[in-house]
């Protein structure tokens, strides 16, 4: 967590450390335990790690304090990253995934129309590198199903380049779509 904070969008704190890792803390909350002497205090960190150039990682750190619980968070969200695989600015598919009570719907944009998903689906995507992309998330708003729900989702997306190698046919771009089918 060694850099220069700066005020990311909207007034969020960033944080760039020398590997070229940004994080955002997208969620923090205070949980009370009723005990025999009172309350015991703790808190709940969601932070989001990327690094804009199509791997992005979400993690949940708890402690007795939010700065550790945010270091936490992040040592949890750089062991688990993804790899998104781009298509220029946008992502190759449309995906629609259900996790839990959450159901996240991702969409790829045309060049210039930027990021359009609100809160959480917001942090991870500008974090893993999509420029142009359309989300919407249904069912719950809780910010950590929308995290793990949207992770999901980008986990699940494949390029299709690679999948097209993998099935042992060739990609050629001045072909029409009746040769394509013959293949």
């Amino acid at each position: 967590m060694v850099g220069a904070y700066d005020r990311g969008q909207f007034g969020r704190q960033r944080d760039e450390d020398p590997s070229g890792m940004t994080e955002r803390v997208v969620f923090t909350r205070r949980i009370s335990k009723v005990v025999k002497g009172g309350r015991r205090l703790r808190f709940n960190a969601l932070v989001v790690v990327g690094d804009g150039q199509g791997r992005v990682g979400a993690g949940l750190g708890k402690a007795l304090v939010i700065p550790d619980a945010v270091r936490k968070g992040n040592a949890v969200a750089r062991r688990g990253m993804v790899d998104i695989p781009l298509k220029g600015n946008t992502i190759p598919q449309q995906i629609t995934v259900k996790k839990g009570a959450t159901i996240v719907l991702i969409k790829p944009a045309r060049e210039g129309t930027g990021v359009i998903a609100a809160g959480a689906m917001r942090a991870i995507l500008e974090l893993g590198g999509v420029r142009d992309v359309v989300g919407k998330s249904l069912g719950s708003r809780n910010p950590i199903n929308i995290v793990y729900a949207t992770l999901e989702a980008l986990r699940q997306l494949r390029d299709p380049q690679v999948e097209l190698a993998k099935r042992g046919r060739l990609v050629s771009r001045d072909r029409t779509p009746d040769q394509a089918s013959t293949v």
